[in-house]
């Protein structure tokens, strides 16, 4: 099962690397789409099928913490799957997110490190469902 990622970065630079390290996870791989803030990430949900999000904390007109919150209170997106990648470095902050049901990778991360949260939260890995 192919995954649609979305990617939600401010920095054009963090976006592009973070779809690379994607690509060498091994993880089987849809449409890749990006956004430059929380805001721009919502507008691409409502637009696309999404299977997994992959955002950042820090970022201008609304945070990945904002975002996370208003994709929580959707209800047909509930359950997605969302990592949160970031510097941050305030653990009250992180478990925060945790209790939200996201997974926390800081940066810079290995693609194994993205390949097992993406098992965690899909079940998929290397092209299976597990």
């Amino acid at each position: 099962m192919a995954l649609n990622v979305l990617v939600v970065d401010d920095s054009a630079v963090m976006r592009s690397m973070v779809i690379k390290v994607l690509k060498m996870s091994g993880v089987p791989l849809g449409e890749l789409r990006e956004a430059a803030n929380g805001q721009e990430g919502l507008e691409v949900l409502g637009e696309h099928w999404i299977d997994l999000v992959i955002v950042d904390i820090n970022m201008p007109v609304m945070t990945g913490e904002e975002m996370v919150d208003r994709i929580r209170s959707i209800p047909e997106y509930l359950d997605l799957p969302v990592i949160v990648v970031s510097t941050e470095g305030s653990q009250t902050r992180i478990e925060k997110l945790i209790e939200k049901g996201v997974k926390f990778i800081h940066k810079p991360f290995a693609p194994e490190t993205i390949r097992e949260a993406i098992k965690d939260l899909t079940g998929v890995c290397n092209g299976q469902t597990v």
